[in-house]
């Protein structure tokens, strides 16, 4: 399924959602952290799920856990780190890895900007010891509210080693209108944007996200389909989708691999990718996503390799490191 002339891409993966079991559990001893269980086997129905959940903020309750062993800056290099190693060893060629510096500083009362140099310093230690391409996305998380100024500050100092920012979060209780005038301060800095809308919400989000925030790519887009004017402007645009197929099975915003839409998005010509969201908690990754979860989505192998071609147009890349990418494979 997968087309090993075509680069292996994963866009959409939350660093602090796809933290090693044994890192938890080494952590959370380490720093005295109260942990449900002290042994693997013991934390892991605490942290890991098989299949869906009582909805989205079921689901995000798994990140406690990932982010409830943060315990100091070491910690967050470690698991930046150990992101890298991961994607490597799953022969991912180029990952877009996403962080909200104040989601991670929270349980420890961190500095955020300590937290997100820990984070490009992990990065930057993983590229060296292993053969990937990383790009980071900050997030803003639409939870915090005003906070949100402090977080996009935080990014904004590290600006040099980011590639975009994101918004992510609450949709329902947190509109992304509330964030216009820090997106537009981010595309003035340069920033490519992305932004998780039509996860929990309707197509509205999507619009907003487009018209107000300048998103280049949407993550999920779950309910695009529903309005086909929509779908007309992100085709026309070449606005892209970054679809998560066992995520949203198991945060129970579809019922089935069969009823997600990348099938539609794919056949009315968006450019929709595959991604993995939190393999720390799903415990699937990307090979699974294009081997399981698409032709039970639906797709057909031509379609599963349009997935693997869209995530290389549209990367937060320059031309020419999307060519370099592209020429590893030949």
């Amino acid at each position: 399924m997968i087309d090993p002339h075509l680069p292996f891409i994963d866009l959409h993966r939350h660093l602090d959602g796809s933290v090693r079991l044994e890192t938890v559990l080494d952590l959370g001893l380490k720093h005295n952290v109260p942990l449900p269980a002290d042994t693997l086997e013991g934390l892991r129905p605490f942290v890991h799920v098989s299949g869906p959940q009582g909805g989205l903020l079921s689901y995000f309750e798994k990140f406690k856990w990932m982010t409830a062993t943060l315990a100091d800056y070491d910690a967050c290099r470690r698991v930046a780190y150990e992101n890298v190693e991961d994607a490597a060893r799953e022969g991912i060629d180029y990952i877009e890895l996403r962080f909200s510096p104040l989601f991670m500083a929270e349980p420890f009362s961190l500095d955020p900007l300590g937290v997100t140099e820990a984070v490009i310093d992990g990065v930057q230690a993983g590229l060296r010891d292993f053969d990937t391409t990383v790009s980071l996305i900050g997030i803003l998380s639409r939870q915090y509210g005003e906070r949100s100024w402090l977080e996009l500050d935080t990014l904004l100092k590290y600006r040099d080693h980011l590639a975009a920012l994101d918004l992510a979060g609450d949709e329902i209780n947190f509109s992304g209108s509330l964030f216009v005038e820090q997106f537009k301060r981010a595309r003035d800095a340069g920033l490519h944007i992305t932004i998780h809308a039509g996860e929990a919400a309707g197509p509205a989000g999507i619009w907003q996200a487009i018209d107000e925030l300048g998103a280049e790519r949407i993550g999920h887009a779950l309910t695009a389909y529903t309005d086909p004017a929509l779908m007309d402007t992100m085709q026309q645009k070449g606005i892209g989708i970054e679809c998560n197929l066992t995520s949203n099975l198991h945060t129970s915003l579809i019922p089935a691999y069969a009823a997600h839409p990348l099938k539609k998005f794919l056949e009315h010509g968006l450019l929709a990718t595959i991604n993995t969201d939190d393999p720390g908690i799903s415990t699937v990754y990307l090979r699974h996503e294009y081997e399981t979860a698409a032709p039970a989505a639906g797709l057909t192998p031509q379609q599963i390799r349009q997935a693997q071609h869209n995530a290389l147009q549209t990367a937060f890349l320059s031309a020419e490191e999307k060519t370099a990418l592209l020429e590893k494979k030949q």
